[in-house]
């Protein structure tokens, strides 16, 4: 039902701009943020005339932020000051400020300072790291704007467009809501649930939702839902806009292929696709048939489809994942019935995705537990847990840091009768050689592994400190007997690793104001707001000899991983950031651990389509293999970076041009476009 003026305007929250509401009484609102319904935090505003006071707090999986800001807003309910502080979810330290004054905005954040100067300045400021409350206000002020967009600092246009309207249950009643989408802050918009007044009611994406505190279950969950909807249906106009479905076959000329068995680039050959099949690899210069739509790939490469090996799949990864020329993913663990919905929508065809190999996510009650996949109280419910994924056809059981590690002997042997691969971190309390013997197949995380060596009896690593305790590695002796009898049992076993370098790269070598290395090469294509939050670290350091630590701790990863490869260890690509971009800087640091260009290019494809038992389809470019390729202008055997490069991807023969999509969110271009012949 809609609510009256009058009822509207004494239910307003504090998040209502002072316009509305005129009072010198204090108001409080609280929000509560809930991950797979489980309440892990909140977000309070105390106001007390033009003054609000917030505080946002929530911690998953052991991390989170703790954000504290102080606002002081005009008559219109324009921010004037702003000071924000606290630490971000992995622990850096925050001390934003914003100032706007008649001619003049200053800000200062982790990416650096800022002003603009002038007349029609921005009055709205989107910040860096403090909670939602900077898009409610703007939200609401959108709302009361002619056009709904406007100018905000530090860069962008905010536009706010309605999608959904309906009466959320609230108590004994219900309360009408509106589901905006909020565009121009990132590549991403962003869903903002207001009531009838303009004011907050909830944020929600699928699996998390930050809800008005009173409003129920059922509020939450038809949100959420509501959220994954809209995500899809915007990712489907991108895929009815940028998806190429030729009639008849494709003929991609002039071309080198890239062969993984071989490990080379072959001579110029053309190559036909029909339907979501390769049906010849012929000399150059083919004559085409009646139908045929050609491609000039004019000298480049063609690429197997690359493998990601770390994913937690969300709609947006789907797409850009794909447009980066990954065409397979791992996921390592989700919201089991979210990540359900969006493969049947890949699968569909109504959304761009990868291929999806699922890992089954298991971790055990504490206060520190994932809220990922499903939860077990005991060894018991741990195996019941191994048994549900099997007969849903999971690739493997990944076990996670909260799970007692006396479970994992029974776990393993379980999960391989039935057929299960093991993957997964080192429980708390325990060490690689312990999780070695219970028969894990592969450990996840280069730190997992390496912690054992310089961990205490009783640390804990179920929070940061399983980070922070990484400044010990510098001090590890590869050669000594606690290392090597780690790896001689992995030699034995067969035991492969995960080690997601870049995502070890980013939070022990970036730092605040400069772009994070493994981003440099991405960074001028990325709009204004994309860069601003790639120039801040990841791990926060307290002085410059703790970041003179995780740097040298950085370098003993490297060194550790040469060694593991030299030995012939299996190292496995996979970045846990996403992937897209940030796969192709894990793969150009693998080519750091001893391993030729070919090798990588190799290791992304075929290997890893071997490894997941998908090589009699995938990972090659050959006759009767699903066409997934990607074509790059350059050569990456001899310029790992070539892959970073991409004119053409192709995934289950529908044929994607990535610059035509990036150009609609925001990011420029990289290649120059293919000449396309249609077919007559």
């Amino acid at each position: 039902m809609r609510f009256s003026t009058v009822c509207a305007a004494a239910s307003l929250l504090a998040l209502s701009a002072p316009w509305l509401i005129a009072t010198s009484q204090a108001q409080t609102s609280e929000y509560r943020v809930y991950m797979q319904d489980r309440d892990i935090g909140h977000l309070t505003v105390d106001r007390d005339n033009n003054k609000a006071s917030i505080d946002y707090d929530y911690k998953q999986n052991g991390r989170g932020p703790t954000i504290k800001e102080v606002v002081i807003l005009d008559s219109k309910g324009a921010p004037v000051d702003w000071k924000i502080s606290g630490s971000t979810t992995f622990g850096n330290t925050v001390q934003e400020s914003f100032s706007r004054k008649a001619s003049e905005l200053q800000w200062t954040d982790l990416a650096g300072p800022g002003k603009l100067k002038g007349k029609d300045l921005p009055a709205y400021y989107v910040t860096q790291n403090g909670s939602p409350f900077d898009v409610a206000i703007l939200a609401k002020a959108l709302l009361a704007d002619p056009d709904h967009a406007m100018s905000v600092a530090p860069a962008g246009t905010a536009t706010l467009a309605e999608r959904d309207r309906r009466a959320l249950p609230a108590g004994g009643g219900s309360l009408e809501a509106i589901t905006y989408e909020l565009s121009g802050l990132s590549t991403t918009p962003t869903y903002i649930t207001l009531d009838v007044a303009g004011d907050l009611v909830a944020l929600p994406s699928p699996g998390f939702i930050i809800l008005r505190k009173g409003l129920g279950g059922d509020a939450s969950k038809i949100l959420q839902d509501l959220s994954e909807q809209l995500a899809s249906q915007r990712l489907a106009r991108l895929q009815t806009e940028a998806a190429h479905r030729f009639d008849g076959p494709v003929r991609i000329r002039n071309v080198r292929i890239f062969d993984p068995v071989a490990k080379a680039m072959s001579e110029p050959r053309d190559v036909v696709f029909s339907g979501n099949r390769i049906s010849e690899i012929v000399a150059i210069g083919s004559a085409a048939t009646a139908g045929e739509t050609q491609i000039d790939g004019a000298g480049g490469s063609l690429i197997p489809g690359l493998y990601e090996m770390h994913a937690h799949l969300g709609p947006e990864d789907a797409l850009m994942n794909v447009l980066a020329g990954v065409t397979s993913v791992r996921d390592m663990g989700n919201d089991n019935a979210v990540l359900d919905q969006l493969i049947t929508r890949i699968q569909s065809g109504e959304v761009a995705g990868p291929r999806v190999t699922r890992s089954g996510f298991i971790e055990g009650e504490s206060e520190f537990s994932s809220a990922t996949g499903r939860l077990a109280h005991n060894e018991n419910e741990a195996i019941e847990h191994v048994r549900w994924y099997a007969a849903r056809g999971y690739w493997q059981a990944k076990l996670y840091n909260s799970m007692k590690p006396e479970w994992a002997p029974a776990v393993v042997k379980e999960a391989h009768r039935l057929g299960l691969r093991v993957a997964g971190h080192i429980p708390a309390f325990s060490d690689a050689d312990a999780m070695i013997a219970a028969g894990f197949d592969e450990i996840t995380h280069v730190n997992q592994l390496m912690l054992g060596w310089v961990l205490k009896p009783g640390e804990d690593t179920r929070t940061l400190f399983r980070f922070k305790a990484m400044q010990r590695f510098p001090d590890i002796d590869l050669s000594s007997t606690k290392v090597t009898k780690t790896l001689d049992a992995m030699v034995a076993r067969r035991v492969t690793h995960e080690p997601t370098i870049g995502i070890h790269e980013l939070g022990l070598t970036a730092i605040d104001g400069k772009p994070n290395p493994g981003a440099l090469d991405y960074f001028d294509h990325m709009p204004p707001a994309e860069q601003r939050q790639l120039k801040q670290a990841l791990f926060g350091a307290a002085d410059p000899a703790e970041r003179a630590r995780y740097v040298a701790a950085y370098a003993k990863i490297l060194a550790t991983l040469t060694e593991m490869n030299k030995r012939g260890i299996m190292l496995i690509p996979g970045t846990d950031t996403g992937g897209a971009f940030t796969l192709h800087r894990e793969l150009e640091l693998f080519t750091k651990l001893g391993m030729s260009n070919a090798d990588v290019l190799a290791r992304a494809t075929l290997e890893m389509a071997r490894y997941l038992g998908q090589d009699q389809s995938l990972g090659s470019i050959e006759r009767g293999k699903f066409a997934d390729l990607l074509l790059v202008p350059g050569d990456p055997v001899k310029d790992i970076k070539a892959i970073k490069t991409i004119s053409m991807v192709v995934k289950d023969g529908v044929v994607y041009f990535p610059d035509e999509v990036y150009a609609k969110i925001g990011i420029k271009p990289f290649a120059k476009p293919l000449k396309v012949t249609p077919a007559k």
